[in-house]
């Protein structure tokens, strides 16, 4: 297995994380369903550095010059992310847990109005 990841510094950018969390919600997320090979993809964010990024689960036999969908991110963010790597996935283990992780996390959450 392979892992793709991808990481922004949204300094300099008109994006913020709630603003790219309202894009997955609305567009980012299902396009990426259909792409075979894809083990898992998931989003990540870290509001104390101000950083947003994804990270990409594929299979050994996954034909990573396959088209993808477009890169809606970068081209919201306003440039490449600041780490793009591939590397090696040495181990992996699923854990306890609850059941799917479909429509799961911060940006399908219900949205909070402040006060």
């Amino acid at each position: 297995m392979k892992a793709t990841i991808s990481w922004w510094d949204l300094s300099g950018s008109d994006q913020t994380i709630d603003s790219l969390r309202g894009y997955l919600r609305d567009e980012g997320v299902d396009p990426w369903a259909g792409i075979h090979g894809l083990r898992l993809k998931f989003w990540i964010s870290d509001r104390r550095t101000n950083r947003w990024g994804a990270v990409m689960l594929w299979d050994s036999t996954a034909d990573l010059t396959a088209p993808m969908p477009p890169n809606r991110a970068t081209e919201l963010i306003g440039f490449p992310p600041a780490v793009r790597m591939m590397t090696d996935i040495e181990a992996i283990v699923e854990g306890v847990h609850s059941g799917q992780l479909a429509d799961r996390g911060l940006a399908f959450e219900p949205i909070r109005k402040s006060s």
